[in-house]
């Protein structure tokens, strides 16, 4: 059977030496990379690499300093961080790779003849006088700075003090000799630029100019999906009819829910729609197909596990009950949980069936055993979803080996929106992230402002709304899937 496209054998120490690392193609040119702007006196300093979710951003970066290190063009490097369930990630990364990486802030002694300092944004600019001044104390033409999800580091020129993240990054990093920005989404709902990221002017067809932002490198998910490195995505979405009754009045509204193309409607048909009102309910239904599918893969992948995204904390609440109920085993974590990141480590070996979650398992959670997602929030923005659903494309060498290429889809379970069935068509592909300005946003036309045009798919696919399935199959599922 064929394996992944980069090998990485065994957990054992003996076994995670430097030799056993075999980059793969996009790793190997992110060296390149790193090198001709080494090489080039006046070359830009910033680089941004866009790689889909299970690419191996955190290895590439790390295999690209080693590289720079061996040939003595780098000594040093940074990393930030958007959250602190992402350290460890970063830490054992480092560690298979005989790079000693510390968590910042350190004592001394202990940062003394570490290769790198790793810190939260959040953390960087509590202590960014002191961060700075250990810095100093390298060389710093000879360091590098890495954003993980570089997105995060909003630049606005006009408030500066909106964006204290990018800000923060901006100050520390701006005598270091190269920032690389890694991200898996490469954009933001507030069309802000962002640090580490080239901003180019392109002309359109119709003679007009905007800006964009380019990475430097691009990985998109369907590069992976062919290479066998992440699993295709197959999507499951719920349809029917959502009732607008109001108390007193005997009249009720009836709206098909994946036809829907006014915005507020939209918006109200989804909010109803993940309720778990009773057994016939559109959320109630998205949760017992996707513990039926898990248990289906549980047969092959004895492991394998589910996440559901839940609205908030009394939502999430109500969704485990729910699986509990059914006989699942459920781990529930969210912001206000005890030992939440410890929590979170434990399940991604654990034994649980669902983990329950609102937004804590999102960007860097790595969790290969998740199998099936089923979305049932009301937050639709397409950087979000992308998220949240790539949670389940992750693979293992252990895994790999024991699948042939392409490998076998997870599947993704949710109410049948519009907006979410368009990113579910599109979020194998890299778009442009276009920015414009302020004074145009309000007379362009965008999803989800209260402008939107409603669903590609036809009104049909509704027929009569009674508990309909819209499966919907990317481009990128094998073709023997399909049938």
């Amino acid at each position: 059977m064929s394996a992944v496209s980069f090998n990485l054998p065994g957990t054992h120490k003996a076994e995670l030496s430097r030799s056993t690392v075999q980059p793969r193609q996009w790793q190997q040119q992110l060296i390149q990379l790193l090198r001709r702007r080494l090489e080039l006196e006046g070359s830009s300093r910033d680089l941004l690499v866009f790689a889909g979710p299970g690419a191996g951003k955190t290895l590439g970066a790390l295999l690209g300093f080693r590289a720079m290190r061996d040939q003595g063009r780098l000594d040093h490097f940074v990393v930030f961080c958007h959250r602190t369930s992402i350290l460890n990630q970063w830490k054992t990364a480092a560690a298979r790779l005989d790079l000693r990486l510390e968590e910042w802030p350190c004592p001394p002694e202990q940062s003394q003849g570490a290769d790198g300092l790793l810190v939260t944004y959040q953390g960087a600019g509590r202590q960014r006088e002191a961060l700075g001044a250990r810095l100093a104390q390298w060389d710093l033409s000879a360091c590098m700075a890495i954003a993980d999800e570089a997105h995060h580091l909003g630049v606005d020129p006009d408030e500066p003090d909106a964006t204290a993240w990018g800000q923060t990054f901006l100050e520390i990093t701006s005598s270091l000799r190269l920032r690389l920005g890694l991200t898996g989404t490469p954009f933001r709902a507030d069309n802000l630029a962002f640090c580490a990221a080239r901003r180019m002017r392109v002309r359109l067809d119709d003679g007009g100019w905007v800006e964009q932002i380019r990475p430097d490198l691009c990985v998109e998910p369907r590069d992976l999906i062919a290479a066998g490195d992440v699993r295709p995505l197959e999507f499951r979405f719920q349809d029917g009819w959502v009732e607008h009754s109001r108390e007193g009045q005997p009249d009720r509204d009836v709206s098909p829910l994946s036809a829907e193309q006014r915005e507020s409607w939209r918006a109200r048909n989804l909010r109803r729609a993940i309720r778990l009102a009773d057994s016939s309910s559109i959320g109630q239904q998205v949760l017992l197909r996707a513990q039926q599918k898990l248990n289906q893969l549980r047969e092959r992948q004895p492991k394998a596990a589910g996440l559901v995204i839940a609205r908030d904390i009394s939502h999430a609440e109500a969704i485990s009950r729910v699986l509990i109920d059914d006989g699942n085993r459920v781990e529930l974590i969210h912001s206000q949980s005890p030992q939440a990141t410890e929590r979170l480590n434990a399940f991604q070996s654990g034994n649980a069936d669902w983990l329950v979650s609102i937004d804590m398992c999102a960007e860097g959670f790595d969790a290969p055993r998740l199998r099936v997602v089923a979305y049932l929030t009301t937050v639709v923005t397409r950087s979000r979803f992308v998220q949240g659903i790539t949670r389940a494309v992750r693979m293992t060498p252990e895994l790999a080996a024991r699948e042939a290429i392409p490998r076998e889809a997870s599947f993704v379970f949710a109410p049948a929106d519009p907006l979410l069935m368009d990113y579910a068509r599109s979020w194998s592909v890299a778009e442009p992230y276009v920015l414009r300005p302020l004074e145009q946003e309000a007379e362009d036309e965008q999803p989800g402002v209260g402008a939107w045009r409603g669903p590609s798919l036809p009104l049909e696919a509704v027929e009569d709304g009674a508990g309909a399935v819209i499966r919907l199959k990317t481009p990128e599922l094998p073709a023997f899937l399909q049938r």
